[in-house]
Formats: C-alpha cells, sequence, structure tokens
C-alpha cells in the first residue's frame, strides 16, 4: 500500500486505544486531572462498571469558559508549555491526550466553574466548536462519560462482567487514594457508595486513613520507615515481616506522588528484607520516595507506570538500606506494639515532620556468648527489671520436647523455637563481625582466565577498582578475557569465573550489585545454622533465660535466616478462649 496520511479520527482512535483501556483507566485520567487542578474533595459515580456511566467530580480551581472547547482539543494543557518543562514535571498528566481521548469513544460531557466565575459551563464531546451552554455549578469541574465504547464494538466486547470492572476501578481508587492522603474520595456503583477515603486532618489521623484504604491488619502489622541520601527523601510504611502475603498485591511506591511499578524499586525493597522473608512470599508496603523532578524522567512509558532514574545506583541503596534499617528496627521489645511505631507522614509544617530513623544499634559488646568450645548460650541471671516488670519475652519456666522454650511475660506465654532462635543471634553476631573487619581478600592460587562477552568486558573495565573493593580482584587481559586474581575471602572457594558474570551481570542491569555481600551472607548463615543449638538438646532455666534475652536484644529476631518465625505471642485472652473461660 502506499505511503499515506490517516485521518485525524483514525488517529484518535488509536490514540485513545493507548490511553482508555477499559473504564478503569478513563476513572484513573480524570482523577489524576482532578488532583493536578488541586482537588481537595473527589466523588466518583459509576453505573453497570463504568459501561453505561462514569461520572467525576471535584472541587479544584475550574476550567474558564474560554478554554473549556480547548481543553478537548489533542495536545492542548496547561501542564507544560516548552520541551525543557519536561524535565520538571510537577503534575501526573501532562501530555493533554486524556479528554479527547475519551470523547472519541464515549458520549462525554464536560462541566466546569472556575473560582470566581458567576455560573459555570458545559460543552459536550462531539460538538467541541459549539459555543459553551450555561449551566449552574459549584466553583471545581463534573465530568461525564457515557456509553463508553458505543463506537468501537470491538473494544466493548472485551469489557468483563460490572462487578468485575467495579473491582479494577476500586483498586486504581485505592492507589489514588494512597498517593494523597490530604485529598477526599467518594464513589459509588450503581448508586450505592462502596468506598469513602476521609482526608487526613482535622479529626482524621493517617491510621485511619490507611485503615480505610488497606485495612486494620495492615495498620497493626506495620511500622513507619524514614531515610535520606543525596536529595532525596523516602518515607512510608513496611509490614512487618510476619505480615506477608502470597501476592505482591499489597505493594505501593509512589515518585514525587506518581503510583510507579519499577522492576529496580522492587528488588531493591525485596533486598531490605532480606533473610527475613520466607520463601515466595512478598512484603506490604506503601512507601514514598520524593527527589527532585529533573533527577527522574516519567515520560518513558504511556501509562506513565515506569520512570527512569538519573542516579538509579543511588537510588537503590537508598530503598534498600533505608528499608532493611526500618525492618532490623523491630524487636521483639516491641512485641504487640507494631501500630504504636506508627508515625505520621503528612503535615502542613513539613518542619514538623519527624526526623529520619536513627540505625539500629549495634550488638552490645557485653551481650552473653557461648563459652568456648560449646554451641550453648552462656548462662544469665534470669530476674524481672527493677520495677518488677517481666522482660518483653518473659522468663523461661520449660521446654517442650527439647525444641520449644516456654516463657511468661506480661501479655501471657511465648513459644520460642530454641534453634531458630540461636541461630539469628549467631548469624547477626557474625555479619556484625565481619562487617567490623572489613572485606578481606584471598588471592587465588592460580590466577582463573575466562573469555567475556564485548559488553561484560565493558562493564569490568568500567567498575574493576569498584569490584577490588569488594574483595573480587580481576582485570582484562585481552579485548575479550578477564584475569580472575583474588576473590574475597569467604568465598575463597566459589566459582571465580561464574561469580564474576553475575556480579558483572548486575552491574549492567543496575549499576550496582549485592551479589557478593549475598553469597557472604549465605555462608554465614550456614555457619550460624551448624553453631547454633541443636533440637533435642536439654538447656538449663539459666541457659534459656540467657537466649531470650539475646533475642531482645537482636535485630530481625523475629525470624531466623530463612526467613521462619522464630516466637509467637499467645495472650491471657487467646488462652481463656481455649479453655472457654468467662462462657
Amino acid at each position: 500500500m502506499p505511503i499515506r496520511k490517516l485521518s485525524s479520527r483514525l488517529v484518535s482512535q488509536i490514540t485513545a486505544g493507548e490511553v482508555v483501556e477499559r473504564p478503569s483507566a478513563v476513572v484513573k485520567e480524570l482523577v489524576e486531572n482532578s488532583l493536578d487542578a488541586g482537588a481537595r474533595s473527589v466523588r466518583v459515580q459509576v453505573e453497570e462498571g463504568g459501561r453505561r456511566s462514569i461520572v467525576v467530580t471535584d472541587d479544584g480551581c475550574g476550567i474558564p469558559r474560554d478554554e473549556l472547547a480547548l481543553a478537548l482539543a489533542r495536545h492542548a494543557t496547561s501542564k507544560l508549555a516548552r520541551a525543557e518543562d519536561l524535565q520538571r514535571l510537577g503534575t501526573l498528566g501532562f501530555r493533554g491526550e486524556a479528554l479527547p481521548s475519551i470523547a472519541v469513544v464515549s458520549r462525554l460531557r464536560l462541566t466546569s466553574a472556575a473560582a470566581g466565575a458567576e455560573r459555570g459551563c458545559s460543552i459536550a464531546g462531539d460538538h467541541a466548536d459549539a459555543a459553551p451552554e450555561p449551566r449552574a455549578h459549584p466553583p471545581g469541574t463534573t465530568v461525564e462519560v457515557r456509553d463508553l465504547f458505543y463506537n468501537t464494538p470491538a473494544r466493548r466486547k472485551f469489557l468483563r462482567a460490572p462487578a468485575t470492572e467495579w473491582k479494577h476501578i476500586a483498586g486504581v481508587l485505592r492507589g489514588l487514594g494512597l498517593g494523597r492522603l490530604d485529598v477526599g474520595f467518594e464513589a459509588h456503583h450503581n448508586g450505592r457508595r462502596l468506598l469513602r477515603y476521609p482526608p487526613v486532618g482535622e479529626g482524621v489521623p493517617e491510621r485511619a486513613r490507611l485503615d480505610a484504604v488497606l485495612g486494620r491488619e495492615f495498620v497493626e502489622q506495620s511500622v513507619f520507615c524514614e531515610a535520606a541520601a543525596d536529595g532525596m527523601r523516602l518515607s512510608g510504611w513496611i509490614g512487618l515481616p510476619t505480615y506477608s502475603r502470597s501476592q505482591a498485591d499489597q505493594q505501593h511506591f509512589y515518585v514525587n506522588g506518581r503510583a510507579v511499578r519499577d522492576k529496580l524499586i522492587a528488588h531493591a525493597v525485596r533486598q531490605g528484607y532480606a533473610d527475613v522473608l520466607y520463601g515466595g512470599r512478598h512484603p506490604c508496603y506503601v512507601l514514598y520516595l520524593e527527589l527532585p523532578p529533573a533527577a527522574v524522567d516519567v515520560n518513558v512509558h504511556p501509562a506513565k507506570t515506569e520512570v527512569r532514574f538519573r542516579e538509579a545506583r543511588a537510588v537503590h541503596r537508598l530503598l534498600a538500606d533505608g528499608v532493611a534499617r526500618g525492618v532490623a528496627g523491630v524487636r521483639p521489645a516491641d512485641a504487640g506494639h507494631a501500630a504504636e511505631r506508627f508515625r505520621p507522614l503528612v503535615n502542613e509544617n513539613p518542619a514538623a515532620r519527624p526526623a529520619a530513623m536513627p540505625l539500629p544499634p549495634a550488638p552490645a559488646a557485653d551481650m552473653p556468648r557461648a563459652a568456648a568450645g560449646t554451641d550453648r548460650p552462656a548462662a544469665a541471671p534470669a530476674a524481672a527489671g527493677e520495677d518488677g516488670a517481666l522482660p518483653p519475652l518473659g522468663l523461661a519456666r520449660a521446654q517442650l520436647h527439647d525444641i520449644y522454650i516456654l516463657a511468661e511475660n506480661a501479655q501471657g506465654l511465648v513459644l520460642v523455637d530454641m534453634h531458630a532462635a540461636h541461630e539469628r543471634v549467631t548469624y547477626e553476631r557474625l555479619k556484625a563481625g565481619h562487617a567490623a573487619d572489613g572485606v578481606r581478600s584471598q588471592p587465588l592460587l592460580v590466577p582463573q582466565t575466562l573469555r567475556l562477552s564485548p559488553e561484560e568486558a565493558a562493564c569490568l573495565e568500567e567498575h574493576g577498582a569498584r569490584l577490588a573493593e569488594w574483595g573480587l580482584e580481576a582485570e582484562l587481559s585481552g579485548p575479550d578475557t578477564a584475569c580472575v586474581r583474588a576473590l574475597p575471602s569467604l568465598l575463597a572457594h566459589a566459582d571465580a569465573g561464574a561469580l564474576l558474570r553475575d556480579v558483572l551481570a548486575d552491574l549492567s542491569a543496575r549499576g550496582g550489585s549485592e551479589r557478593v555481600r549475598e553469597r557472604e551472607h549465605e555462608l554465614l548463615s550456614s555457619l550460624a545454622c551448624h553453631g547454633a543449638v541443636r533440637a533435642k538438646m536439654r538447656l538449663t532455666v539459666a541457659e534459656m533465660d540467657a537466649l531470650l534475652r539475646d533475642m531482645e536484644a537482636t535485630e530481625r529476631a523475629g525470624q531466623c535466616n530463612h526467613g521462619r518465625p522464630t516466637w509467637v505471642q499467645l495472650s491471657i485472652d487467646q488462652l481463656d478462649k481455649l479453655f472457654l473461660r468467662g462462657r
């Protein structure tokens, strides 16, 4: 076929296909416009899952009468004027495609009243060239979208049942509601109000808002996390390792207020949960990253769900370290008090925001340690505190089947898997000792030579000095060959070639690598497992109490090195229910 110019209508329909995938996409675009307009309250009304109608009303700045028709024109926007503006975007939308794209595949009506206007005006999507009609309307904007995909039957056939489409719409509103805690959201489906998120402010704490969006359990099983570095700030809430899920369906991440899903972010957060997640479980979190707009490119994906960071390595380091510190800061001493560590994020006075979370203290030097030549915990006197209060994990009362420790604390009964608990205590001590000694390298008796791809060779040439800092000494010995001369001392028996290739692959993909540290930690974990007290080993009461005190002073003591829980709490109320007391 000869080359020819597409009709403007066909171009509009192609564009609409990229923007309007299903009703939830319409809701997303319209609500984001409301947020960009400064709305403090957004109301969404949906019928038949959005197939029949979607109406979004806000109290934002509104649109002046003489700009109403222009708002329905393609690539017309108030959010940028020059190419340079793309480097410092502060709005959720910016391309000016949403309204005209929606208008192409629906019967759209736009009604708005700008602040200070005597009355509002309205215009239909298919009569955008006509003069706007006067219509009573409070300050703000209402967009009515009816008969979605009425003129594109093929797309309409792909719509699911109304209940399914509503589920997708509710998911979009959940994400937008977490991104803007200061804005109130309300949604109705078929005349019934099914969603209401009160804005955080006077009388409404952030805990109440997160409770409404994610549920009470998330609030009770999460802690506040905050870190800052290199002009970036990370804040938000991370779920306890024990509050994990089989799917990654409770992971919400925002970059300058924009919800994104990014592989680098997911990897960094996952790394922050290293050693504490069991198997294929997924952590839960609501995290916000703030950085200069020029440091992130949001114009890399049509749906704007992916971003590109200028300093990807620094972002990865901030996220991984911040989350790791937040997870490590939860000790057995915080048992049952996760919600009390819930700290506010939204505050009208930035100066009143909580300071960055301090680094958790290193293991105390005077912790009871195992006696030389034995893998038993050192005995220590067990006693209540000066005020007579029991320690967080209580005092040991018995050992069950030489596997579990039974302890009494103020809340009730504590059950401890003694091998898993001692394994974590030993592992954290080994890591602390290794970190204090620094990374040592051990020269190979016979240097190993291997062939590299052009990409691997270029990466080695660029990052050779960094590899040496990690104890991995390698250099190019030819255009496509490398010579490995030394490995980290803990990995002296590892496959040098495989380790180098893995590290170079990480450097190419993410600009950084934790491969060496991960391998070292795997070895330390194995050593800790072999050095921990074994099941079927009888401990004295003093030795059991010593282990409980060690757990209270150890980071990540709630899970063993493989992510399994080390202890559980049974309250008096739970015990009473088991025995039907009080009934």
